[in-house]
This record gives structure tokens, sequence and C-alpha cells, in this order.
């Protein structure tokens, strides 16, 4: 019986099997910022430890750093401290640390696969719940928690318990207007966002073939917000251009044993699998949340559903969706106001992203409406500096769209950028829930960075292949 990529990759990072029944896990590439870190290395110091492999670990801030004015001291004390503390740290352990002067600062699930540091057959750690981005070139990735953090700066290991494959296959092809959000969301809705405990999701079919680096990445980022601990997509050609020649990719020699290695990981053709989920990609539509979990999504066109029609151990947090939403079931989510549009984060930040919605854009003479205040904030510095080369970011502020620095910004707005009292905001982010933007009451809708473009323009919630009429 053949092996899943996650079954291979997982065996041959296994130091030794646990009488917990989990396995003491090697990890070969830590990501650490500056929000989940500070009670990490506080950790170390008391018990006298050190970071046993610095060269191991990579450090970044992305949280909490503001995206309109980066000068030092921060307005904001407590962001301050946690970029002082960092600094501090990674200065005492010897950790490569990509801050803001070094011109490759970014988020960390942008940087990470920008840089080369992301390869196939990896084990992935980060104390943040998107690490399952860097899944899309074939490792096993997984966001972890503050104490674990801990651990793997001091072990380079951490206790983990084995997971069952959920393949999802998407075949066929996508209509014009329907990017990689769209399936994404797609698939989270029709499963649930408990659909994959217990799983690790592997993405394959024609639809994920077809896919850029970009788009998988995408994808890969949601797999959590469908309950999955990671997801994956198997390495092939794309993913080995996109590494060939970045900063920190094996070259020469090393990168023919590399590629051995990684096309020696891939999933065998008669693997025993967990679970089957099978799309059709022609089915797919631009997707929107109407609620507060990504779950709750219909298609542009589509109506906010009936209570009725959901397990009656959903309705609950169902009818608190409508109440919180200001929605009703039956109602159009088209024609939905929206005060705030974020185009942005770990999910849909890159520079792909932003090309797409200027191509949009460009020479249509079409404007942010009145009243709308539209942020696109680059993932990285490295985005930001191509955006500017490639024009994109003119095409950009000429519509109307403000240019940030690059950070998390609203995606969970744990530094200034934040949504104000009952706004509503259409959003290329990866998470809807109370509160997520920085208002106890604020509002969040999920989609496309084509269907955030299209809303910032039209004032409400519309469809991209209608204003935008895509090839």
């Amino acid at each position: 019986m053949g092996q899943t990529l996650y079954d291979k990759v997982f065996d041959r990072h296994t130091v030794r099997e646990l009488d917990s029944g989990q396995s003491q896990l090697l990890i070969g590439l830590h990501l650490i910022h500056e929000v989940t870190t500070p009670q990490a290395f506080s950790m170390l110091d008391e018990r006298g430890w050190k970071v046993l492999y610095p060269e191991r670990t990579f450090a970044t801030v992305d949280h909490i750093i503001p995206t309109k004015s980066q000068l030092r001291p921060f307005s904001d004390s407590l962001a301050e401290q946690m970029m002082a503390s960092l600094e501090a740290n990674v200065k005492k352990h010897g950790i490569r640390f990509f801050d803001v002067d070094s011109g490759r600062q970014g988020i960390v699930h942008v940087i990470g696969p920008e840089l080369g540091l992301t390869q196939p057959g990896m084990t992935i750690c980060c104390g943040d719940s998107h690490t399952s981005t860097h899944g899309a070139f074939g490792a096993i990735a997984f966001g972890i928690g503050t104490s674990q953090v801990r651990d793997v700066l001091a072990t380079q290991t951490l206790p983990i318990e084995r997971l069952e494959v959920c393949r999802i296959d998407v075949s066929g092809k996508l209509g014009p207007g329907v990017y990689a959000k769209d399936v994404i969301l797609h698939v989270i809705e029709a499963r649930g966002t408990k659909g994959g405990v217990g799983f690790a999701y592997e993405y394959s079919g024609d639809v994920f073939d077809a896919m850029t680096m970009d788009e998988r990445m995408t994808v890969c980022n949601m797999s959590i917000e469908g309950g999955a601990r990671c997801g994956y997509v198997n390495p092939d050609e794309t993913t080995y251009e996109y590494l060939r020649g970045r900063e920190f990719a094996p070259n020469g020699d090393a990168w023919e044993k590399a590629t051995e290695y990684w096309e020696s990981v891939k999933t065998d053709a008669d693997a025993e699998l967990g679970d089957v989920a099978r799309f059709d990609g022609a089915n797919i539509e631009p997707m929107v949340t109407w609620g507060i979990t990504p779950g709750q999504s219909t298609s542009v066109g589509g109506t906010i559903p009936e209570a009725s029609t959901f397990d009656e151990a959903e309705r609950v947090q169902v009818t608190e969706a409508y109440e919180y939403m200001g929605l009703e079931p039956g109602r159009a989510i088209a024609g939905t106001p929206v005060d705030v549009a974020f185009i942005g984060s770990c999910t849909n930040g890159r520079l792909s992203d932003f090309e797409t919605v200027a191509k949009l854009v460009e020479g249509r003479g079409l404007r942010v409406k009145s009243g709308v205040r539209a942020l696109v904030v680059p993932g990285s510095q490295e985005v930001r500096k191509q955006m500017i080369d490639l024009g994109y970011a003119k095409t950009l502020e000429e519509a109307g769209f403000e240019i940030r620095d690059a950070g998390c910004s609203m995606c969970l707005a744990m530094n200034p950028d934040k949504l104000e009292g009952r706004e509503v905001c259409a959003s290329s982010s990866n998470r809807n829930f109370k509160g997520r933007q920085g208002s106890p009451t604020g509002r969040t809708l999920l989609m496309s960075p084509a269907m955030v473009a299209a809303a910032a323009i039209a004032g409400e919630v519309a469809d991209a292949r209608e204003l935008f009429n895509p090839s």
C-alpha cells in the first residue's frame, strides 16, 4: 500500500514514538513574529535554556506593525514593547531577523515562500493559525501555541498526533472571474468549519494542477478555517519553477538532490485516504460570506439561507449571525452596502492579487465610491516594491485605493488599521469572526480581491464578473 505525502514527511521527521501515542516530530523550519514570541523567550530565560538550532528559525514583524507610518517608536506602546522584545531576543539568540530596515520584512506567510525558505517535504511551524499556507509547496505546515513556540526554540521538536488525510478533489475548469479564494470558500461552505477536524487536507484535481503557487497558497491558507490542521498540494513543476533561484532555495548540485527528494514525497497513486470530497470547478461561483464564520457563505448571486436549512446543532450560531450582521434570511447578498474595502493579508496579499485588481480597473475610468475607505496592503516590502515598479500601485491609487506599507493590517487589526463601530468591510482576508477587524461590532464579508475591488467601486457587494467583465 502506498503512502500520502503527509505520511511520508511525517515518518521522515519522526524522532521517536511517545507513550502518549504522539510522535516527537523534528521541525525543519520555524518562523516567528512579534506577537507569540515574547512569552516563549521569557520561558526560555526562566529555565536558562538557549535556542537549540537558531539557523532553523527566522523572524519578521507583521501583526502589530503600522502600515501608514512605521517610524519608531510606534504610537501604540504595547506594539513598541513587542517589537523591542523581538529585536532583543533575536539578537541574543542569533536568529535571522527580517525587520523593516532589511527590505525583506512582511507577513510571515508571504516572506517564507518569497525568500525560498518554504520548500517541499519540510515540516514547518509558526505561532500563527495560518501556517497551513506553506502546505502549498508540499510541506506539512501548522500553527502552534506560545508554549509550543518555546518547545521548538528549545528542542527543534514537537509532540504531534498523526492525522488522517482527506483529499479535496476539484476537477474541471473554473469560469471567468472565479478565483482561488472562491474555491476554498466553496469547499468550506460545503463541508463546514468542522469538516476537516482530524484531517490534513490534500488538494488535488485539474483546478489545483492549473493554479499558480500564489493561488495554491490562498487555498492552503484557509485549510484551518475548514477545521483541518494543515492542507497541502503535491509538489510539481509549478512548485519547482517558483523556487528556482530564490535566496534560500538550493542551487547547483544541491538543487538536483533537493528535487529528487521533493519528487519522492509525492502521494503514491495507491495511497490509502481517510476520506475523499469531490467538487466540479465549473459549478463554483464568486463567493461572499454573510455570517460570522468562513463557512457561512453564499455565491454572489445567492441569498442568505434560512436557519431551517442547517443542522439543528448549527441553528443557534446561524441565528446569532443574522442578529450580529443585521441581515435577514432570504435576502440577496448582492447589494449589501460596504463602508470599507481591504485587499491584503496572508491569504491575498501577494503580487498576483494586486496585479489582478490593477488589470481589472486599468483604463476603465472606474473609481472607489465616495464614502468607501479602500486599503491596499502588500504582504511584504518586496511585493510593494514590485507593485510600484510594475505600475500597479499607480493604477490603484488613481482608482481611489490607498496603498500602504507591508503588514497584516486589517486582517486582525492588532495595529491602527481597524473598523469603526458597525462598519461593514469587504475583505480579502481569512476570518469574519465577531470583532476580528478591530471593532467589537464591526462586520466582515470575505471575498476574493476582485470582488473586494468591485464592492469598493460599487459601494456594495457586486458581482465582479458583471462590473469588470473579465475574459
